[in-house]
């Protein structure tokens, strides 16, 4: 575990008999309720989700291309408003919140982009140590974590080294260190494993179940079916739009664990 998860893990007291940290987010980190997007005049890419997501829960993101995956983490990252329906965020309806309260939930928010999206003028390092020094977190500590979370994703020779000059894989691991070393509530990655070898994406998937034990409630978008088998952590799954009623190894029709309903007035 990097160093800066274990002082996580010393600093977080967990509940008594419990496995990992929840905390009390007013009924869930995510609620959406009878959600639909569309983008113009065309047909809605996203039909009728109704979904919670408890905090502290782990949940793989599959369909196939096409089927509203980057739309549905594009809501709940605040990029994109629904259509129609409810999109609610630690307890607060999204909708209803105000503009200058929404920074402080995006605060909340760790986001690895499928297409990086890093600042091309910044080191590797100040790419990663941009959410600490938003956040006010001293130099120090700064210097201290971002060194050795670099150190652990195997960017330790590139610290200093600009996106432009890196490979697609190391920009990615940059990317990943960027969206976890503020240890987010929620975590949202879009195929966070698309750019490096068998043996990395497992050291990344990881570290997201370690912050995940600590209670970051994380999402991983992903094609990687094998990837989904071998770890068995419940799954979303879109088909054309629409949430389906079933796990990656279950039927058609079958009823997943991970689904709660939302109660009907």
């Amino acid at each position: 575990m990097p160093f800066w998860l274990a002082e996580a893990a010393a600093g977080w007291p967990a509940q008594a008999g419990a496995e990992k940290v929840i905390l009390d987010d007013g009924g869930g980190v995510v609620l959406l309720e009878n959600v639909g997007v569309r983008y113009g005049m065309g047909p809605e890419v996203l039909q009728d989700i109704s979904f919670s997501l408890a905090s502290g829960s782990f949940h793989f993101l599959v369909g196939p291309s096409g089927a509203g995956k980057s739309s549905l983490l594009r809501l709940m990252y605040l990029a994109l408003k629904p259509s129609r329906g409810m999109v609610t965020l630690f307890g607060r309806d999204v909708a209803t919140t105000a503009r200058q309260d929404l920074p402080e939930l995006r605060r909340r928010i760790g986001v690895v982009f499928q297409d990086f999206r890093l600042l091309r003028h910044l080191s590797a390092f100040d790419n990663v140590a941009l959410p600490l020094r938003v956040a006010g977190t001293r130099e120090d500590e700064i210097e201290r974590h971002v060194v050795e979370l670099l150190t652990w994703v195997g960017l330790k020779d590139h610290l200093r080294a600009r996106p432009p000059t890196l490979s697609g894989g190391q920009q990615q691991r940059v990317a990943i260190a960027r969206a976890v070393i503020a240890r987010p509530r929620l975590l949202l990655a879009d195929e966070p494993t698309g750019n490096v070898d068998d043996r990395m994406a497992m050291r990344l998937i990881h570290l997201f179940e370690e912050l995940n034990r600590l209670g970051t409630t994380v999402v991983i978008a992903t094609h990687n079916e094998n990837l989904v088998r071998r770890l068995k952590h419940p799954c979303l799954h879109l088909e054309e739009g629409r949430l389906e009623q079933r796990d990656l190894d279950q039927g058609v029709g079958a009823r997943p664990r991970w689904i709660q309903e939302v109660p009907s007035e």
